[in-house]
């Protein structure tokens, strides 16, 4: 018997470390694959297009993947948009391909700032003073402000590039209103996840990082596996109040089988 029956599986630092592999983690694919226990890879990048991230973890790191096993942030971000109650849903996005094809993809209009009721805001190396400017006005008037996820920062072999979190922190400061955040560890991105796995009974929530993954299993009631092949390290996460379900130094320790 399974130990449990669905796994939530973060990305970079868990499965991969940009473009270098983590050999243990395709074996941990693998295994659930053997078992045939479901699991859904789930990211806080909305840049990429679905089929993107299954065509890199198919060709780059020999994990077979599917769009249908892949739940980026921006998907997160327009399913929740799909099910507020507006009658209507004007778009005036921030953010790149990822995240206009999966507003695109769930039949959800893509307007001028002046014409939302909605912002929504995600990574976008080519945010300007116009853009800030435009989301501005638009608070200002009314439209929900929305944020893909609060990330600070994003990891390259350059450094440490500002994520998401910096751009959206620049609109909060120009409009005193603090944005719904959809990607871990805020539950929205895990009840769209859960949803798509058909809501399993025992799902646990696998990645490496304490304050994003592990947060998010913990604070929406999943058991947490914490791999310790990225961001978070053991004496950081001792201090920590609520402490993962399981640590392991890598996915070579783990049975997914009692």
């Amino acid at each position: 018997m399974p130990q449990y029956n669905a796994y939530l599986i973060d990305l970079d630092g868990t499965i991969y470390h940009g473009s270098q592999p983590i050999p243990a983690a395709k074996r941990l694919i693998e295994r659930l694959n053997q078992a045939q226990i479901p699991y859904l890879f789930v990211t806080n990048n909305s840049t990429k297009k679905p089929q993107e991230v299954a065509d890199n973890l198919s060709q780059n790191h020999q994990i077979p993947t599917t769009v249908d096993q892949v739940y980026t942030s921006a998907m997160a971000t327009a399913d929740y948009v799909k099910n507020q109650p507006n009658s209507t849903k004007k778009i005036y996005l921030i953010g790149e391909a990822g995240l206009e094809f999966a507003f695109q993809d769930a039949g959800i209009d893509l307007v001028p700032a002046e014409e939302a009721n909605f912002v929504v805001m995600g990574l976008d190396r080519d945010f300007n003073y116009q853009k800030l400017q435009a989301a501005t006005f638009a608070i200002q008037k009314g439209a929900q402000f929305i944020a893909t996820n609060a990330d600070t920062n994003l990891p390259s072999e350059k450094g440490m590039l500002p994520g998401a979190g910096s751009l959206v922190a620049a609109l909060v400061t120009a409009t005193g209103v603090q944005p719904t955040i959809i990607a871990k560890p805020e539950a929205p991105i895990m009840e769209g996840a859960l949803a798509k796995l058909n809501h399993p009974t025992k799902p646990v929530m696998v990645g490496d990082n304490y304050n994003t993954d592990i947060l998010a299993g913990i604070q929406n009631g999943l058991a947490t596996l914490l791999v310790y092949t990225g961001v978070s390290k053991p004496d950081q996460v001792a201090l920590e109040e609520f402490q993962p379900s399981h640590t392991i130094n890598n996915f070579d320790e783990w049975s997914v089988t009692d």
